[in-house]
């Protein structure tokens, strides 16, 4: 064939190569003047047995030789006896063989394709074929046809191939009306819609940019990101400016908006104040329901009070420990009361309390269940009390929503324990409290029978968590519930400069940053440059021998992610660093991110249906189930360019495999910022200090960042930045209510 002057091809798809179902890129064969030829191109929609007519050229694949590749191109109906006998017997009509393919074509002839679409019915008149077969015929090659038009109309306005085919799978024949007249509908219901895309496509369809829909749409929008900020509501006023920096135009009414969202059940508007607060109706729902269920667990037990306290006692001479006056009734609380908050900083016996709580309820014979929000936090967990503890997605048995369904997705994770097979224990015992958002916490509340105790312990003084809602502030501030505040350092921990310093950290008290102590220490340093190449050294050199861990122990956490000494900076540093190049490590290249073996990573959301596996020294596989969350942290174990996959061995020994078009989920993890490592501790932290944003560059988050070192901190920079980050009091308000909620259910 002589390649160069071929510039058209036609022919049966033989078979499907690949196929990649977000931009439609496909690679398959079709038989072109006795030969095989492989083409290549962007397809809106295809499938084995059809006929396509081609425009391109032969272009030369470094390993797959000559390849067809298409620029324009349509598809015919076959229109005489062979090639209708041909597509028939493809098996591109299910029900349809060889055999009957033929008596079907000797039967009708040069006009069979036309009967089948407008007379279906003479189908019946060949033996074996009912009249309830030929109409489902029908009826596929109505739906072929009804499907490749629908995409190539959604292909005009930019929409992917992997998006058209989850919004026909939602809508069918109604795509052509409701992109014409109300495009935004898509981000209502359509998992991986957006307001912007929903936008997108309205400005594509000629949408007038003041139309009721988009105001709506656009405010929906915002709440929706207010909510991905930590917000569970946002005032009438905050809406309204951020709507109308969105959509970039005026317009009056707001309220008239608001209400028809209301009517519609969309969002919930709470007045106090005088103010109108505005909340998505899922989150509103979502406190509501916690509190009343919060409130229902609040039950109080008899105890004899001096059998309770020969049972602390005993629990003490076994242990060997002497518990406080505040940490006994921390104790006692969580024995006589359904719902406990427990609270207190590093090194006020939080642990200590709660193995004692462990054990008194051991000793009762009561069923015990520990959890946490993060796989770390778990270990951790695990770790401190000699007794198995899980995530809470573990806890609660996560199981996947499917990712077209957006109305379940909105109303957050499935669970299996629910209201309905609620968790089967006594006890309850869930760490690091500050972390939990009010969709998990309304999960768990929906899986804990009343009658379980439930204890809730953490940290008021941590950064709030990544999701929307201030949980476990708001328990405390309903002021409805016990709370036991543990403010005691104890004396071991108070030989821990990292303990004592985050505690003058919290109390705004100044710290002189002297270059004696054994665990908290400042490397000056003033230029990025200067900080990168000293926490380089510590990193690689200084640290892991001092704190006895791996290199990939040590973390780095900085305050940003974007920045002179941001994560994003830092990872491709320490990479090139710390696991350069090199024959023996293969690589892949996936957006702006190398992923190499041996390479740091952590998965950035969750995902549920992603299947894992244990194994054991020889590599066989021990242990298996499905769930990777965000944070869970990891090694690039192997990178298989062949089957297109990458495989991450977890730090706690489970391996994930990932195709490469699931890279979006990981980034490198050699620097994380303080947000992300909620939850976790290290042998050692190394935390640039470069001056940033104001509302990052606080209290808070520094003194997050000092408490996740477990033997050694280490600040690299200017020592002025760390002062003003102690004195920064400003964080930023967080838009929450469940505390009102509460004082609300309470009252009934």
């Amino acid at each position: 064939m002589d390649y160069e002057a071929v510039k058209y091809v036609e022919g049966f798809v033989e078979n499907i190569i690949f196929r990649n179902e977000d931009n439609g890129y496909t690679v398959f064969d079709i038989t072109y003047k006795g030969e095989e030829v492989t083409c290549v191109g962007i397809l809106s929609y295809i499938s084995a047995g059809e006929f396509i007519a081609a425009q391109g050229e032969f272009v030369k694949h470094p390993v797959y030789y000559m390849q067809f590749k298409i620029q324009s191109y349509e598809f015919k109906a076959p229109d005489d006896e062979k090639s209708v006998r041909r597509y028939l017997a493809s098996g591109a009509v299910k029900g349809i063989g060889e055999k009957l393919a033929e008596t079907i074509v000797k039967t009708f002839g040069d006009d069979t394709f036309r009967i089948m679409e407008e007379e279906p019915e003479r189908l019946a008149e060949i033996k074996g074929i009912s009249i309830k077969k030929a109409m489902d015929i029908a009826a596929q090659l109505t739906d072929k046809r009804d499907v490749r038009r629908a995409m190539m109309f959604m292909q005009e306005f930019g929409i992917s191939m992997k998006l058209a085919n989850k919004i026909y799978s939602r809508y069918g024949q109604d795509i052509y009306t409701i992109l014409k007249e109300n495009p935004y509908r898509l981000a209502d219901d359509i998992e991986g819609v957006g307001f912007k895309i929903a936008d997108d496509i309205a400005s594509k369809v000629g949408i007038k940019v003041d139309s009721d829909f988009r105001i709506k749409s656009g405010i929906f929008y915002v709440l929706c990101q207010a909510a991905g900020q930590g917000h569970v509501y946002l005032p009438m006023e905050k809406l309204e400016e951020h709507v109308k920096s969105l959509l970039l135009i005026d317009f009056k009414d707001m309220e008239k908006y608001v209400m028809d969202l209301a009517v519609e059940r969309k969002i919930v508007v709470k007045q106090k104040d005088g103010h109108n607060n505005v909340y998505a109706a899922q989150y509103y729902y979502m406190e509501a329901s916690s509190a009343r269920m919060l409130c229902d667990l609040d039950i109080q037990y008899s105890c004899d009070e001096a059998e309770l306290d020969a049972a602390i006692t005993k629990i003490e001479q076994g242990l060997d420990i002497e518990l406080d006056e505040i940490q006994r009734e921390a104790v006692k609380k969580s024995v006589r009361n359904g719902l406990v908050v427990i609270t207190g900083g590093p090194g006020t016996g939080k642990t200590t309390t709660i193995n004692t709580i462990i054990r008194y309820f051991q000793m009762e014979g009561m069923d015990i269940r520990l959890a946490a929000p993060t796989g770390r936090a778990a270990k951790r967990m695990t770790e401190t009390c000699g007794v198995e503890a899980q995530t809470i997605h573990r806890l609660l048995e996560v199981c996947g929503a499917p990712e077209e369904d957006k109305a379940r997705a909105a109303a957050g994770t499935r669970f299996d324990r629910n209201e309905e097979n609620p968790l089967e224990t006594d006890v309850i015992i869930v760490d690091e409290m500050s972390m939990v958002d009010i969709s998990i916490m309304n999960s768990l509340l929906k899986a804990v029978a009343v009658g379980t105790r439930l204890i809730l312990v953490g940290d008021t003084d941590q950064l709030p968590s990544v999701g929307a809602g201030n949980v476990l502030k708001d328990i405390i501030a309903s002021g409805c519930f016990p709370v036991v505040r543990l403010e005691k350092i104890f004396r071991q921990a108070a030989e821990s400069e990292i303990v004592i310093n985050a505690h003058k950290i919290n109390r705004g008290e100044k710290i002189v940053l002297n270059k004696y102590s054994r665990d908290f220490l400042f490397v000056r340093r003033q230029t990025p440059d200067e900080v990168i190449a000293a926490i380089c050294t510590l990193v690689k050199q200084k640290l892991p021998a001092y704190v006895g861990a791996q290199v990939n122990e040590v973390q780095i956490l900085t305050p940003s992610k974007k920045s002179a000494v941001g994560s994003l900076r830092l990872n491709k540093i320490m990479q090139e660093f710390l696991n350069p190049p090199s024959p023996g490590k293969a690589e892949k290249v996936f957006g702006e991110t190398t992923f190499r073996e041996g390479d740091k990573v952590m998965q950035i959301k969750n995902n549920y249906q992603l299947e894992w596996e244990k194994r054991s020294r020889y590599g066989i596989p021990s242990d298996a189930g499905s769930g990777v969350f965000n944070g869970d942290t990891g090694v690039v174990a192997e990178i298989n360019a062949f089957t297109e996959q990458l495989t991450v061995k977890f730090d706690d020994e489970r391996y994930v495999n990932y195709d490469f078009n699931q890279l979006e989920e990981l980034e490198l993890a050699y620097a994380i910022t303080v947000h992300k490592s909620q939850g976790s501790e290290y042998p050692a932290v190394v935390i640039p200090m470069y001056p940033g944003p104001r509302m990052l560059m606080n209290r808070n988050l520094l003194y997050t960042a000092v408490t996740r070192a477990r033997k050694c901190v280490c600040m690299v920079g200017n020592e002025d930045c760390f002062h003003q980050m102690a004195e920064n009091e400003t964080e930023q308000r967080r838009y929450s209510s469940l505390d009102e909620r509460i004082l609300e259910a309470a009252a009934q």
